[in-house]
Order: C-alpha cells, then structure tokens, then sequence
C-alpha cells in the first residue's frame, strides 16, 4: 500500500520497510506473543519518490532523525498491529509533509509598547510590597 504524504508526493510501498516486535505496556491474553509494536522506515537518501530539491530540504531538516539518511517511526499505542500499521503511516506522512512545508513568515523585531512596561513595572512593585508585607517588622 502506497503512502500518499500529498497530492505531490506518494511513497510507493516498496520504499517503506517494516519490522514487528513485542510491545511493552497492557496486552492481555497473548501478551507474550502477539508482535504489535511496529516500526516503519524510509530511505530519504535513495527514495525514487522525491526530487533533487525535496531531498536537500528533507536530509537538512530530519537530520537528527535520520540514520544512514534511513528515517524511522515507531507506534506501540494500540494493542492491534494493524492499527499501529496505520499509525505509523500517519506519523511518516506528518513527518515528511512537516519537513517538505514552505517555513512560514519572518518575525519582525519589536519593542515593547509604553502601556505594557508600565504595566510590567507596577506588576514588580505590588510583587515587591507582597514580600516586604510578609516580613517581619523592624524591631525598634
């Protein structure tokens, strides 16, 4: 099955590996049996599905996910495989859809407002008079 991430974008299945194994947490009556921890991995660095441009930004972006340039994803939640399949999937998609979006607009410098460092001073002045009020008076 195909991951589609975007109308632009589709992981062909042949891409994606798979590896099983047994979940920590709840589990029931096949517990000590059941494989439904899955992992899923991508290779970014060899995939056919992506182009020049959203490899770089994918390999500079993921960078501290990727190992050998092979990005991975865990789901453990549900006690079913097939449903920690499909998470997996979710999760590989956000991740890739997250790393491929545009960044979003530049933030612009600004200083604070007169009102609001007025408003900052006297909020340190009541903190101040709560404290001193809390002290011990002076002994005379």
């Amino acid at each position: 099955m195909d991951l589609e991430v975007s109308p632009a974008l589709t992981i062909p299945a042949s891409e994606l590996g798979w590896r099983f194994s047994r979940s920590s947490g709840p589990g029931g009556q096949h517990v000590n049996t059941s494989d439904s921890r899955v992992e899923l991995s991508w290779g970014v660095f060899d995939s056919a599905a992506l182009d020049d441009d959203q490899r770089t930004l994918l390999l500079a972006r993921l960078d501290r996910r990727l190992v050998s340039g092979v990005v991975t994803v865990a789901a453990s939640e549900q006690r079913s495989q097939l449903r920690n399949r499909e998470i997996a999937l979710r999760k590989l998609a956000e991740l890739v859809a997250a790393g491929l979006a545009p960044d979003g607009p530049l933030r612009r410098a600004t200083k604070p407002t007169k009102g609001s460092g007025r408003r900052h001073l006297a909020a340190k002045q009541q903190r101040s008079a709560t404290k001193r009020n809390r002290q011990r008076p002076p002994a005379e």
